[in-house]
């Protein structure tokens, strides 16, 4: 890689406390959504809201191109209308809408007139890689910054035992830079986890026991 990454600023956000965020000003409070109107908060999940009020507080002015990742998306919309068509029930095209990869970005674009690019990832576990050269590819082309958002929601009792999963509602947010923050660097590729957002959140946190030597991202000491 001929550039380096590098950390502004990060948020996280916990559905149960399974870990803690050693600074309150990295932590996003329960119950998430205060950035969205009403109309638009009621469509999303916990895990949605909490995503797009990370977006809004690290891209207050809708300044920077947005890349959301998540393994599972929304699996309750899902399983609802696969348990629908087993039934011969008909589809709500709005839960349909609303389970796509993409639903939670063009909720907040739409309720903060977010103009710039937007993408959606999905990647069978590599996520956070994925988010990462996503960014990279972005600043590089002349974006001041880039946010990455990654999340998880509610994994149905159906899919236990049958996916990677962090076992609670969690998303992390990072605004990345080319030059200021501490810097991620990149060492050759490691295929021995797929880190969840919760893991993430304890790396950034100062436990760095989580990513570093299993991943191919290092974070710079402050």
């Amino acid at each position: 890689m001929h550039r380096s990454l590098h950390l502004e600023d990060w948020r996280g956000w916990l559905a149960d406390e399974v870990t803690s965020i050693s600074e309150p000003g990295h932590r996003i409070l329960s119950p998430p959504g205060n950035a969205l109107p009403a109309m638009l908060r009621r469509r999303l999940d916990a895990a949605g809201r909490a995503t797009c009020e990370i977006l809004a507080t690290l891209d207050p002015g809708s300044d920077f191109p947005l890349v959301h990742a998540s393994r599972h998306g929304d699996t309750t919309h899902t399983l609802s209308m696969l348990e629908a068509l087993e039934l011969g029930d008909p589809l709500s095209p709005t839960r349909f809408s609303m389970s796509v990869h993409n639903a939670v970005l063009g909720v907040h674009s739409i309720a903060r007139q977010h103009h710039r690019p937007i993408q959606a990832l999905g990647a069978c576990g590599d996520e956070f890689d994925a988010l990462l050269h996503e960014a990279l590819g972005y600043l590089v082309e002349g974006h001041q910054a880039v946010v990455a958002v990654f999340s998880e929601g509610p994994l149905p009792s159906a899919y236990d035992g049958c996916t990677e999963h962090p076992g609670t509602a969690c998303a992390v947010g990072m605004r990345l830079t080319l030059t200021p923050g501490r810097r991620l660097m990149a060492s050759d590729s490691v295929h021995t986890a797929h880190p969840t957002p919760l893991e993430v959140i304890s790396w950034l946190n100062g436990d760095v026991s989580y990513l570093d030597g299993r991943q191919r991202w290092q974070l710079e000491s402050e």
